[in-house]
């Protein structure tokens, strides 16, 4: 079975947000990783645009009920009409983590994860003061740790 990465954050980033979640949509598709995210702008567009240069497959998980509203790097569109209970199917479908920038959302997320077990990087997130977990400098640490945890079966 193919490990199973979320790449989580904000739906609007900066451009060195955008540029680290390109490349480890990059590095998760060269290892054979399936993505998954919001299926939205921002660092959820940029790891899925990575991914699927790359020719790695990517999922979205959509709030909305119209698939039509995944970005144009989704794969696969999953279109829920949840809102923000999707979270809990991203976190939930992953195997590991990886969380770049990112506002309350992403806070949600990361919560979920650790309250779930789920293992849970942070990469550039915007959450240094307010949650405790790993923390990683460069796209390959946190897609070599997501996908350490995830063959580890910690899911």
């Amino acid at each position: 079975m193919k490990p199973i990465i979320a790449v989580i954050g904000g739906s609007t980033c900066t451009t060195e947000e955008t540029a680290l979640a390109e490349e480890t949509g990059r590095l998760l598709a060269e290892r054979g990783a399936v993505l998954v995210c919001g299926g939205l702008s921002g660092v959820m567009e940029a790891a899925a645009k990575g991914a699927q240069a790359n020719g790695g497959v990517t999922v979205g998980i959509l709030p909305g009920a119209d698939a039509a509203a995944a970005n144009r790097y989704i794969d696969v569109p999953l279109a829920t009409g949840l809102g923000e209970m999707r979270n809990f199917l991203i976190v939930r479908t992953a195997h590991a983590l990886i969380a770049i920038g990112g506002g309350v959302g992403t806070l949600s997320e990361i919560a979920l994860a650790q309250r779930i077990g789920k293992p849970v990087v942070g990469l550039h997130d915007s959450f240094r003061n307010a949650v405790e977990m790993p923390r990683v400098e460069s796209p390959a640490e946190a897609v070599r740790w997501a996908l350490e945890r995830a063959r580890e079966g910690v899911v």
